[in-house]
């Protein structure tokens, strides 16, 4: 199957609606039926700002996180316009792939 791959990232201490953003993104693309989707914490990155992000020990809010979701152009369009309607402040990167699975049981 043809489809994208977004790559969202933001840091453990930014939330919306009591959900940290990445939680948010994440259970909005399982909301809207993307194929898969997972969220992965980093131990340090720097953004748009040049500053320093990292899961130290005095640090552990600030932590990198990034959010990987795999779907169709359609989930990928409603995904970005419920972003969009939120004005959640993130950078992404959205990339064409395909995308399926082998060897599994499909039921």
């Amino acid at each position: 199957m043809k489809g994208y791959r977004i790559l969202f990232f933001t840091q453990e201490n930014r939330t919306i609606h009591g959900d940290t953003v990445a939680q948010w993104i994440l259970q909005r693309a399982r909301k809207l039926g993307a194929a898969g989707g997972t969220m992965t914490a980093g131990g340090e990155g720097f953004g748009h700002s040049g500053k320093i992000h990292s899961a130290g020990f005095f640090e552990m809010a600030d932590r990198p996180m990034t959010v990987s979701v795999v779907t169709d152009e359609p989930t990928c369009e409603a995904l970005m316009a419920a972003i969009a309607e939120e004005n959640i402040d993130v950078f992404y990167c959205r990339s064409q792939v395909e995308f399926g699975r082998l060897g599994a049981d499909q039921s």
